[in-house]
């Protein structure tokens, strides 16, 4: 069996994730125009619901903006990372979610605070199969070889074979 094959993949702004948390957002304004309806009178609990959704709307909109437009995921058959000063270097990949042409992918490091990334097939769709193969991957530990189990010795092979 061999290994994932290496590969570098762009990560930036994703429309499966604005379109997550206009869903998210959309639920929470209809929880609160339901909670507000069901309110004997405006007191100060609608203003403070209606400043909280919007406020939250608003917060999610503008760090949407502040992402910086696309750095690139690297795989070495072993581990992930993000290159740059606040990148990621020797992280491990866990699929969260998998719509088949987009990943939620959570990049975890030794004692730092995991990372969550959205990849989409449309960002680079002739490496997309090299990336799945990479994230559902699970490394070989570097002190272990890839063996072909054909070529065991005769003593190591099951007694009733």
């Amino acid at each position: 069996m061999h290994g994932a094959p290496s590969v570098s993949y762009p990560v930036g702004r994703s429309r499966i994730a604005g379109r997550f948390l206009l869903l998210l957002w959309i639920c929470g304004a209809c929880c609160v125009a339901a909670a507000c309806l069901r309110l004997d009178k405006a007191d100060w609990r609608f203003g403070l619901l209606v400043v909280s959704v919007l406020g939250a709307g608003g917060a999610a909109w503008a760090s949407s903006l502040r992402r910086g437009p696309f750095s690139l995921l690297n795989f070495d058959g072993l581990r992930w990372s993000i290159p740059g000063a606040a990148g990621l270097h020797g992280a491990d990949a866990r699929v969260a979610l998998d719509g088949q042409s987009w990943l939620l992918v959570r990049l975890a490091e030794p004692r730092h605070a995991a990372r969550w990334v959205w990849l989409e097939r449309r960002a680079l769709p002739q490496r997309w199969q090299d990336l799945r193969r990479g994230v559902y991957s699970r490394p070989v530990p570097a002190g272990q070889a890839l063996t072909d189990p054909r070529s065991a010795p005769a003593s190591a092979q099951h007694p009733l074979s």
